[in-house]
């Protein structure tokens, strides 16, 4: 079979980081070629203020590293295979929201914001509208409609309206330029297809139930009336957004004159409907009904879908969202997760590194070597008391909090590096089961548990304190580039080339190709370990 022949889809996965972009062969999943490009200005720390929780990002760095990675991928697999692909599918993170104007630009792409980050997309892990969120929740509870029950009764400063409320109380020359707002995986859609306009432009099913309060029951969004009892500053939104949402099997539409020559891709390209990234890497993992997904990153997500005649009659408390359609189409796809879980180790790691990076330059290059350094070294200790609450960067779930802080107690002056970095490990394996232990509370079936994303394949010695902690053989999916095969996966079921996604999952899935399994004695010890992480976790939040 010759090139020509083939049928070639890519997968783009936008990260906090990067963009990375995969092409498959969707008939057998060969992947033939990837690519990963970091944003050049988030690189170089621009419009980040961590100290003030504030993390934003320019729309330039989306364009140009979706122009590196797709001619890259395009240029290793050789000039004649890009006639042949039939689809491109996005994910991105989330919420990570943009104010747009009545042609669904960001704000940013004008003259006059270029350099403004109110302007820019405004990243998930910002947490800059705490008080926001405070006003969405406080008028949900006495609205007739508690918009926040899908959302495990919480709304999250992390998610889009609290962030455009932000936006529009705290700078006015935004305001009065601001028409709507678009999240980052239906802008890229949108973007290649040259249909921006808020109002007709592709919106996910994903984000939107997930991170908008958005349920077909509701008839969509939010009232115009309750958004204006949030904040009058929100008056008229509604009816500058959108109805109806699309599952992420479906087409946006085709690729248009301008992206096509700018990627060098067929004008017959079809473009997805896009998602969020821990959702769209769960389909590359291959989920399936009560399979507990699990990407671990800079912070986990955890996805799970169910038959939505298993589950219990009323919202499952304090999980961050359960959406149907939102996973996989025709089940109900439930997200939990951890606002912090590799950041935590490499703001530990960015605490050693201080004084080398300040006082000998010229020995930074060791940086790569600390975290497997203190792996090695907290594996060999025997157990301390040493116990931290992992809540640095506010917790996620169960019951979302941003305002939390994490902490660290039982130090003494013999505990070291390695004692202190093996309690922060064991402090995300116990706020990952406080997750789990939720989910079996609320009847909610978990059968098995897989894992994907850099830690899961990079960190053997955090994968088994989890499966220890968990009590649960955990599977290891046998690719680094999930999120991006399951962006090929939707991608391939958009262009029409596979029915469904379950059939795009068996054909295109690359396997799992590690398991860790629990060790007895180590899971007896973590049960006491975890019962004291929950009496100083609540100890925590009565202090926050």
């Amino acid at each position: 079979m010759t090139p020509t022949d083939r049928k070639y889809v890519i997968g783009v996965d936008y990260g906090t980081d990067s963009c990375r972009a995969v092409l498959v062969d969707a008939e057998n999943g060969t992947v033939l070629s990837t690519s990963v490009c970091a944003y050049p200005r988030w690189k170089a720390g621009l419009y980040v203020s961590p100290s003030e929780d504030c993390y934003r990002q320019h729309p330039m760095d989306y364009i140009e590293s979706l122009e590196c990675v797709v001619k890259d991928v395009l240029a290793q697999a050789g000039g004649e295979v890009a006639a042949s692909v039939r689809g491109i599918s996005f994910d991105t993170t989330g919420s990570t929201p943009v104010l747009t104007d009545r042609n669904g630009t960001p704000l940013s792409l004008l003259p006059e914001f270029r350099e403004e980050p109110d302007a820019m997309f405004i990243l998930w892990k910002d947490h800059t509208a705490k008080e926001e969120a405070r006003r969405i929740n406080e008028t949900a509870k006495s609205w007739n409609t508690d918009y926040t029950s899908y959302s495990g009764g919480t709304y999250s400063a992390e998610w889009v309206w609290s962030k455009v409320l932000h936006i529009l109380r705290t700078n006015p020359a935004v305001r009065r330029a601001a028409y709507s707002w678009v999240e980052h995986s239906d802008w890229m859609s949108a973007l290649l297809t040259g249909n921006t306009s808020p109002e007709r432009m592709a919106r996910n099913r994903c984000a939107a139930g997930h991170k908008a309060m958005w349920r077909d029951e509701w008839g969509g969004l939010p009232s115009d009336e309750f958004l204006t009892a949030v904040d009058p500053l929100l008056s008229g939104w509604h009816d500058r957004l959108f109805r109806d949402t699309l599952t992420s099997d479906n087409r946006a539409g085709t690729i248009s004159r301008e992206f096509a020559a700018r990627l060098g891709l067929p004008e017959t390209t079809v473009v997805g409907v896009g998602a969020i990234d821990a959702h769209v890497g769960a389909v590359g993992a291959c989920i399936a009904p009560n399979v507990l997904t699990r990407i671990m990153g800079t912070s986990t997500c955890d996805i799970l879908v169910a038959d939505r005649e298993c589950l219990p009659d009323s919202p499952v408390r304090g999980i961050c969202g359960q959406v149907d359609g939102s996973v996989l189409p025709g089940f109900v796809g439930f997200e939990a997760g951890q606002s912090a879980f590799g950041d935590i180790y490499a703001w530990f790691k960015n605490m050693l590194m201080w004084p080398v990076r300040t006082l000998l330059p010229d020995a930074a290059d060791i940086d790569a070597a600390v975290i497997p350094a203190l792996s090695e070294a907290a594996a060999a200790l025997p157990d301390t008391d040493v116990l931290s609450v992992d809540w640095m960067n506010g917790r996620r779930t169960p019951d979302a909090d941003q305002s939390l802080k994490g902490a660290v107690c039982g130090l003494t002056l013999g505990t070291g590096a390695p004692a202190l970095f093996k309690s922060l490990v064991e402090a995300t394996a116990f706020g990952s089961r406080a997750i789990v232990e939720r989910y079996a509370e609320e009847g909610v079936r978990i059968d098995s548990i897989i894992a994907t994303g850099g830690i899961s394949r990079k960190s053997p010695y955090v994968m088994q304190i989890l499966s220890d902690v968990l009590g649960k053989p955990i599977s290891v999916v046998a690719t680094d580039q999930t999120c991006a095969l399951g962006a090929a996966m939707l991608a391939a079921v958009a262009a029409g080339i596979w029915p469904d996604v379950r059939s795009a999952q068996k054909a295109m899935g690359s396997g799992t190709d590690r398991c860790y399994v629990p060790r007895p004695d180590r899971h007896d010890y973590y049960e006491g370990m975890y019962r004291k992480y929950l009496r100083f976790g609540g100890l925590i939040e009565k202090m926050y």
